[in-house]
């Protein structure tokens, strides 16, 4: 194992699921994962922590398994945030620089600190920050003004906030774990990290995550993230309307949905069925492959509307040349790329991450694992230049974790864990 980088831990805190990798850069200059650990997440609604005792037995559930793999400690960590109250926001910066001086980094920094200066809705804090064209004088469309001569700097900027509660509410959970946030990250950055390219950036393009709990969308124009949306539904409206369709558990319609599920009913065959095995004795249930994919069908074109709204209020409609980028565990359906450009008139296509693991992480190189990859890319890239000290990592050593109050939160979900995972297994050897 390669020493000579920094070894760094992203941790992504979903409505289904919570995920933690660790990793450094090898001495070619690629992502090397060290750690990896995943957990059933609980205490999360719409992607925000609502309960703190149960989310941080999901986190720490995660990140024991992460350290277990490389046996050291995760001591700081990259979060991302999101929510349904996410909001973006352009302010007007304008700054006087003198006589026809030269523009500064200090100048440009200056900016910045004067732009975050705006009246927030009570409880919200900006998250991030990013300019667009900055204009210099009466000279306009100017991506970097360092350097330049004038006497007025002016640029929009685009702010994206949220509630405060969405980060103190993560750092509550972390610090339960002995763990501390080293810094927040709105999710749509993280997951453009790693999905989309800069010339797709430029041109204009929405990244749309539909994953288990929430439908989350970016766009991007002129390489700055211009807007941002939260739809509160995903997959698991799928799956619960699989459940009531086919009277059936949520845990056969899950299964249903990701074996055998595809987004248009008119695609899908006409004469294949799957067998439901009966529940303590009833008869088995045989469900037909055109059933189930004009069921998902119907929800999916409701997503889709609504991501298609948001779109529309974001004033980018016409503006996005690139077309979507799909990601989330929905963007491996069959179909759903088909769908979406049918709905839409936008060209379509899969966000897959752009990494090459090996055989022993070959499941990270997936679309649900977007956002945690694109947050330890760029936890890496940020501790580059920063004094060599492995401030992320310490050498295994008997360390034991706060679980109290939430002891008998953590002994729950261990029983509720290991239940599932019984008929998880029952199911999969009964059915397929």
């Amino acid at each position: 194992m390669s020493k000579s980088g920094k070894i760094v831990a992203a941790v992504d805190v979903g409505t289904t699921k919570v995920v933690v990798v660790a990793g450094r850069k090898n001495e070619a200059g690629k992502i090397e994962i060290l750690g990896y650990g995943k957990a059933r997440s609980m205490g999360v609604k719409r992607g925000v922590v609502l309960n703190i005792d149960e989310a941080f037995s999901a986190i720490h559930e995660a990140i024991r398994q992460a350290e277990d793999a490389f046996q050291g400690d995760i001591e700081e960590v990259y979060v991302n945030i999101v929510g349904q109250q996410l909001k973006t926001l352009t302010n007007k910066g304008e700054r006087y620089i003198g006589e026809r001086r030269i523009v500064s980094e200090e100048d440009v920094d200056a900016l910045f600190q004067q732009v975050k200066k705006v009246d927030l809705p009570a409880g919200y804090k900006i998250y991030h920050t990013s300019p667009l064209l900055f204009t210099i004088d009466h000279e306009a469309g100017i991506p970097n003004p360092v350097g330049m001569a004038g006497e007025k700097m002016q640029a929009d900027f685009k702010l994206l906030v949220a509630p405060e509660v969405y980060e103190e509410n993560l750092k509550l959970c972390f610090e339960r774990a002995g763990i501390t946030i080293r810094k927040t990250m709105i999710d749509p950055l993280a997951s453009s990290e790693m999905l989309l390219s800069e010339d797709e950036k430029e041109a204009g393009v929405v990244l749309l995550d539909i994953g288990g709990g929430t439908t989350k969308m970016a766009v991007y124009r002129d390489g700055v993230l211009c807007y941002s949306a939260l739809i509160p539904f995903g997959g698991n409206v799928i799956t619960h309307d699989i459940k009531e369709g086919c009277t059936i558990l949520a845990r056969q319609a899950e299964s249903l949905k990701v074996q055998f599920g595809q987004a248009m009913g008119d695609f899908a065959p006409e004469d294949k069925v799957v067998t439901i095995p009966g529940i303590s004795g009833w008869e088995p249930k045989e469900i037909s492959f055109k059933s189930l994919a004009f069921i998902i069908q119907a929800r999916m074109e409701e997503i889709i509307e609504a991501f298609f709204f948001q779109l529309e209020k974001s004033g980018y409609m016409d503006q996005v040349g690139a077309g979507i980028v799909l990601t989330g565990g929905s963007a491996l359906m069959p179909n759903l790329g088909q769908l979406i450009k049918f709905q839409t008139g936008l060209d379509v296509r899969k966000g897959i991450p752009r990494l090459k693991l090996g055989d022993q992480y070959k499941e990270l190189e997936d679309p649900r694992n977007a956002t945690v990859l694109g947050l330890l890319q760029m936890a890496l890239n940020e501790t580059e230049q920063e004094p060599t000290k492995e401030f992320f990592f310490k050498a295994k050593k008997k360390k034991v974790r706060s679980t109290q109050p939430g002891f008998f939160s953590q002994m729950k979900k261990e029983v509720t864990r290991q239940v599932t995972l019984f008929f998880d297994d029952e199911q999969d050897t009964e059915m397929f």
